[in-house]
This record gives structure tokens, sequence and C-alpha cells, in this order.
């Protein structure tokens, strides 16, 4: 144990984890709320252009470095028929959605999305209606969407003005099946089985496709552990993936908040295992890993009592617009450590969402599109895909949660320099961070930058948009290793060069 005010992290090259895959750094766009209408896509605003989409939330997902977008759901998919959404728009037909009791009028649907894709220059992930829809349902929107041209599906999609097949190669076999709130829940066997047949199927047309059938919506779901081998031993030689959902809240303990990445640790950790035991009871070889395709800091009982006091069937309404704190972005940063440093087990991951619900970015009518302080972890960690994440060894006091006050992930990028990416979860006075780098040799150059604020809720908002943004954090140059004040719930990042 270190002394009270000083911590030691210590890295060595030998010691990798994994390689840090891009698709860790995935988000997520459902139709919910204005995530979709008056989010990426919004035909009213004079700063929309092409398709409607719009250029500033453009410009800012490019910024941001997401890599892949899961959609329609979530919760949506599951009562969705992705034929709504295709064809001429003054055709196409207004339906209730059930999942979050709102009009839905299907002027965005899969080919605006994919669109979208491309010039957001990311890689789509599209989930299938395993819900109230099935096998028949997957294949054909796998035809739609992906095949050349020659049959009726193809033909569709050509004449809809898209000759050139989408080619998307991963697919969600449904979203949260195991939630007594999903529409169409089932057992964990009967759903592993449907999610194999469907698999199997989609596979019988394009082997090469990335598949992700679903685990526990959160662990604290009564069936967690259980869910996932049941579905596992169903569909074990099908999928590529399991997923995990997990959501972070800010109950009033401040610490307890800060150390959520303890918990995303175990998450991971179970789920890992559970994969392992699964996977030597079958003998089997087979590589399967984690997508953590939803994963954010939520305040969802503040949306259950929006709920309790009744909602209307309106159009794109105002749901699950969080503002986020600097708390709130630590968190954030500290999760995404969580998931870098089991990069070899994580291979893909979404953070939920990206536009206006519970996303990093937010857009109003009239105005220009603003960063939430979720915005920058995000934004700083995805410089690390590629790279290979290092084994690290903390020696840090601990906080009230008796959680490590300092969390830590070393990223060692293809050009041979270190990415490390620290958080503060401590609330009192700043702690010294030293980082023993002798193994790598002799340091050149070093620069780092911390967000922090005095007040740990300070919050962007469109009058204010630049409220909190990162500032330069002084590094010192201790020859092999390197040493950094950490303030209170902070997140920072330090690069180090080697001579």
């Amino acid at each position: 144990m270190s002394s009270q005010g000083s911590a030691k992290i210590t890295v060595h090259p030998e010691f990798v984890v994994g390689t840090v895959d891009h698709r860790l750094f995935g988000s997520f766009v459902e139709h919910l709320g204005r995530g979709v209408y008056g989010g990426v896509f919004d035909p009213d605003d004079a700063r929309s252009g092409a398709e409607d989409f719009r250029e500033d939330v453009l410009a800012l997902v490019r910024e941001l470095g997401v890599s892949t977008v899961r959609y329609p759901g979530g919760n949506f998919v599951s009562a969705y028929d992705w034929r709504d959404g295709v064809g001429p728009v003054s055709e196409r037909p207004v339906r209730l959605d059930p999942a979050w009791h709102s009009v839905e009028t299907n002027r965005f649907g899969t080919d605006e999305f994919l669109s979208w894709c491309r010039r957001a220059e990311v890689e789509p992930m599209l989930a299938v209606n395993l819900g109230t829809n099935g096998i028949r349902s997957a294949l054909q929107l796998q035809e739609y969407v992906n095949h050349p041209s020659g049959t009726t599906l193809a033909d569709l999609r050509k004449a809809n003005g898209h000759p050139e097949p989408w080619a998307v190669r991963t697919w969600c076999l449904g979203n949260e099946m195991d939630g007594p709130w999903q529409i169409g829940h089932m057992p964990a066997r009967e759903y592993g089985r449907l999610a194999a047949a469907t698999g199997s199927a989609m596979r019988a047309v394009d082997p090469d496709l990335r598949l992700v059938a679903c685990g526990s919506s959160n662990d604290r779901m009564e069936t967690f552990g259980t869910w996932e081998r049941e579905v596992l031993e169903e569909c074990w030689e099908v999928i590529d993936h399991i997923s995990c959902h997990q959501y972070a809240r800010y109950d009033g303990d401040l610490a307890r908040f800060l150390a959520s990445g303890v918990t995303m640790d175990h998450f991971i950790a179970t789920v890992a295992a559970t994969i392992a035991h699964v996977g030597a009871v079958r003998r089997s070889k087979r590589e399967v890993t984690i997508s953590f395709d939803e994963w954010n800091v939520w305040d969802y009982t503040a949306h259950d009592a929006r709920v309790a006091q009744g909602l209307g069937w309106d159009v794109a309404p105002r749901l699950l617009e969080d503002v986020y704190s600097v708390a709130d972005a630590v968190v954030v940063g500290d999760m995404l450590i969580s998931m870098i440093n089991r990069a070899d087990v994580v291979r893909a991951a979404s953070m939920a969402q990206l536009v206006n619900v519970i996303g990093p970015i937010m857009a109003e009518p009239g105005k220009p599109a603003w960063r939430q302080t979720t915005f920058f972890p995000f934004r700083d960690a995805a410089a690390s895909a590629g790279g290979e994440a290092l084994q690290v060894a903390i020696q840090a006091p601990t906080t009230e949660a008796e959680a490590p006050a300092i969390s830590a992930a070393v990223v060692q990028r293809t050009d041979g320099t270190l990415q490390i990416m620290l958080v503060g979860r401590h609330t009192a006075t700043a702690i010294y961070v030293e980082l023993d780098l002798s193994s790598f040799g002799p340091v050149a150059g070093a620069a780092g930058t911390v967000l922090s604020d005095p007040d740990p809720f300070a919050t962007n908002d469109a009058s204010t948009p630049e409220r909190v943004r990162p500032q330069s954090l002084p590094v010192d140059i201790l020859g092999t290793g390197v040493r950094v004040q950490i303030p209170p719930v902070s997140w920072s990042v330090i690069t180090v060069t080697f001579s």
C-alpha cells in the first residue's frame, strides 16, 4: 500500500493483454427520443445538408473517433419491421412504437442509416428483430442490404436508389431478450435456439458475418450467469460474440459512483469465465468474445419516474436527455479503462447512445451541436485503437468506497509511443502518480491533458458549450519514468515517447 498522497504504476512491454480492437469504440443510434429525429437527421434544420443529415453532428461524430454504430435498437428493434423504413418516404407507414411509447414516422430507415454511416465514416452494426419477427425477416433484411442483384429484395434496394450492396458484416441477434420489458422476451434456452437457427441461416448466405448473441441486460438480473451459460450452450458454434449491457448511475454517493469501473471489471471477468467454461465443456477451441454493446452513465430511475407519470404518444419526444457532469465523464473514462484492460476478451463495444439520448453529443434546433463532458474521455481513448494493451500494476490508496483511488490503462501504439489513461476516483486532495517505465528505455518526451473541475458536477450546455474541456497536465520526466499530479475526480491522458 502506498502512502495516502501517492501511487505507483508499473508496466512492461512484454506483458501484453491484447490488441485494442477499433470496434471497442463503437456507439449506438436507436429510434428513441431525439436520437434520430433532431439528432443525426433533421430536415428542418439549417445545419442539415445532403440527405437531411446534420452536418455539425457528423463533424463531431468523426472527431469523437467512433468506429461502429449499432442500429436500430435497443428495445425498439423487438417490435420493428424493417420494411416500414424503406422505399418512397411518402408511402411509408406511421406506426406506434410500444418500446418507448412514441409514434414512429419511418422517415428514417435502413437505407438512410447506412448512407449516414458512410458519411460519418463508421461501420454499421445492424440488429435483427427476434422479438416479434424471426428467421425469415432476418434473412430478408440481409438479402435487401447485402445481396448484389438478381433477387426481389436486392432489386428492391436498387429501385430505392442504392445500386450497390451495403456489405454489412456485423449483426446483433435480437436485443436484451432476457428482460421482461423486452417485447418477445423468452427464456435463455429458447432464445439460444432461435439465435442459433437465425445465425445458421444467415451464415448459409454469407459465412463471413460477425454475429452477436444477447447476453444479460445487466449483472443485477436474477438470471445473470445462468443466462450466458445456457445461451452459449445453444448457439456456441454460430456466434462470435455475446453481449454485455451495463449503465452506471449516481445515487448521491460520489465515492461509490466513481468506483463503477470496479463493477464493470467484475462483470467482464464473470462473463469471460462463463465463456471459458462453456468452451471447456464442449472441448472447443473456437473463440467467442464479448461485445459490450450498451454501456454508459444513465439516470434510468428518472426515466422510470417519468413513465410512471404517463407518456403521450408523440413523435420524437424528449427522452433520456441526461446532462453530463465532470463526475459522469470520469466514470465513462473508468469504464473505457475496464474494457481496454480486457482487450483480450472485449472485442467490440457500443457506447449508448450517440446524440441527444444519453449521448456525448447534443443538438438543438437552430443551434450548433456541442460536446458533453463524456465526449472527451471517449475521444481520447479511441486514439488507442490498434495498439497493444499492457498489463498494469498499481499501488494506490483506497477511496471511501474501498476502491483503488487510481485506475489506469496503458496502450503501446504501433509507433512505439505509450498512451497512458488515468482516472482519479478520489474526491479530496490530489495524488502524485509515478509511472515506472524503465523497461521501455529512457523517456524522450511526455505531454498530458486532464479533464477536471473544482465542481465535479460542472456541465456543458447550449449556452456554455465549452465550460468543461481538457486542460494541459504538467508531466515530470524522471529519466525512465514520469510523474504527474492527478486531481480528484479526473480523467487524464499522457503520451510518452522514448529515445
